[in-house]
């Protein structure tokens, strides 16, 4: 549990047809992780943005390696929306699962407690419905005249995300990113890239081990300096604007894109 290995061997962990759970852009994302999958090309993934997601997927997307996206939104933030999404949208390149927030962490949570659904409130009278066939309105069992949804358990093959320390027994600082917990416990695996990894256990501080991932629910560890850049890390360093600003305008076409990308892994390197 809980294995340091180096980044590239974390990346290729990630194969073609896996379900793949990914953070949000505050909580914490693998950039380094994801320029190591990209170099590996696994094909027809099915990510799962809890809930949401900005440039990892938008990435993922226009490399062509996404079969399926489940998630509430994808979105640049102040730098606009995300290019290779919309675009994917609008040439039908990938199955898109629209999704609530409320009702991917519901869905996870059914996952962690191996149960098949989850009842949630708030989506009767919506037309995601339409939309989702394996989400269902059912008849609440302890009440009449209440009607509920019920949506299906998440349980992705893999969990990534970004954190700013793991120690040496495998033990994962994640702090009140309880998202990210979410992710771990449903998870059939979690891979997590760290800032550094400390030798001292995590757990042995009473005051902070409550905002510790144990070894218990990662699968490995690879370190990687400024692995969430140009995106943000809490309490280690704030997102490069102008870098996803950059990102943003370039990948509004298929050749900038491209162009993009081709420098991607460089830029990251020089900066890692």
């Amino acid at each position: 549990m809980g294995e340091i290995v180096s980044l590239q061997q974390l990346a290729a962990q990630v194969r073609d047809g896996m379900t793949v759970a990914l953070s949000s852009d505050n909580a914490g994302v693998a950039m380094a992780a994801t320029a190591a999958i990209l170099a590996n090309r696994p094909k027809d993934l099915h990510l799962v943005c809890v809930p949401i997601s900005g440039m990892q997927a938008d990435m993922l997307i226009g490399e062509g390696l996404v079969g399926t996206l489940e998630t509430s939104a994808v979105t640049l933030g102040e730098a606009g929306g995300a290019p290779r999404f919309a675009d994917g949208i609008r040439n039908a390149a990938f199955k898109m699962m629209d999704a609530t927030c409320p009702a991917i962490l519901a869905g996870l949570v059914a996952g962690q407690k191996g149960v098949p659904f989850m009842p949630i409130r708030g989506i009767i009278g919506s037309d995601l419905l339409a939309s989702r066939p394996d989400w269902t309105i059912i008849d609440n069992p302890f009440a009449q005249d209440d009607p509920i949804v019920v949506v299906s358990a998440i349980r992705p093959d893999i969990a990534l995300f970004h954190a700013p320390e793991a120690d040496r027994f495998g033990n994962v600082r994640i702090g009140r990113q309880a998202e990210l917990a979410a992710m771990a416990y449903a998870a059939k695996t979690t891979l997590v890239t760290v800032e550094r990894i400390v030798e001292t256990s995590l757990l042995a501080d009473e005051r902070s081990a409550a905002g510790v991932l144990p070894a218990l629910y990662v699968g490995a560890i690879a370190e990687a300096k400024h692995g969430a850049w140009p995106l943000g890390l809490a309490g280690e360093y704030v997102t490069d604007s102008a870098e996803v600003a950059r990102y943003a305008k370039m990948a509004r076409s298929a050749d900038g894109f491209a162009a993009y990308m081709k420098g991607f892994a460089q830029a990251f390197e020089a900066v890692a």
